[in-house]
């Protein structure tokens, strides 16, 4: 899909690595976009991501970027220390995560920051690849809960399939021939009026991130013509690990 307006939250770096990049996956890629009706067209919101292949972050910003936004990518710290990477991630404004320091509230501040700036903040809230066999999204981690019921911002699911044709899980190689298809669908806002008044608990916090994974989950099966599972893959628990040796 043409991008059909401007597009917000963009840096000269951001522009520069969209304009180094774009033409290849262009040529190289099927793109199957849907529910781009679902992005606000203006004001800060979060876009919540299932995470299946290292290359999500390049297929969901494609997908945003041909939607009008720019979005800044919540992501590890140790990325920033990567040679060029870093450099790129400093000029775009992507927002590192210090996961189990002292600074670990620094990203939430940052991500608070860009919202109320009227900007996208891009999160995968499995906060890592997912772990289920089959790729299905596994119950999210509360973090893109706590962001959206601190900031008030609303909260879009992103569900994608394809991206692990291209890259697989914790693979090394890009395998970009013969074109793969790649499938990103937007579905409507999450729901959690009910919950933005309420204390901040550990139960609210839980229900609204099964109600974000849930949707990213029921949006991944409308792209697989699957149903997905009644319980999202938790890692570490005992019916996941029978499930992991059949």
């Amino acid at each position: 899909m043409p991008r059909t307006r401007p597009v917000r939250g963009i840096t000269p770096t951001y522009r520069a690595l969209v304009a180094l990049l774009r033409p290849g996956l262009m040529a190289l890629t099927k793109r199957e976009w849907t529910g781009g009706e679902n992005i606000p067209k203006s004001g800060g919101f979060i876009a919540a991501a299932n995470h299946m292949s290292g290359f999500d972050p390049v297929t969901t910003t494609h997908y945003l970027h041909d939607h009008g936004v720019a979005p800044k990518i919540m992501a590890k710290d140790s990325l920033w220390k990567v040679p060029l990477l870093g450099a790129f991630l400093r000029g775009t404004k992507m927002i590192p995560v210090s996961r189990g320091t002292r600074n670990s509230s620094d990203s939430l501040v940052a991500a608070q920051n860009a919202l109320e700036a009227g900007e996208t903040v891009l999160i995968f809230p499995e906060g890592t690849l997912t772990k289920d066999p089959e790729l299905w999204p596994m119950a999210g981690k509360t973090g893109v809960a706590r962001l959206a019921l601190t900031s008030g911002a609303p909260v879009i699911p992103i569900s994608q399939w394809g991206v692990q044709r291209i890259f697989k899980q914790h693979g090394k190689l890009l395998r970009l021939i013969p074109r793969k298809t790649v499938q990103v669908h937007t579905g409507q806002p999450v729901n959690l009026d009910d919950l933005r008044d309420q204390p901040i608990t550990a139960s609210v916090l839980q229900e609204a991130t099964s109600r974000i994974m849930r949707a990213i989950a029921d949006g991944v099966a409308d792209l697989r013509g699957e149903t997905a599972p009644e319980q999202l893959y938790s890692p570490g628990s005992a019916k996941n690990s029978s499930k992991e040796k059949q």
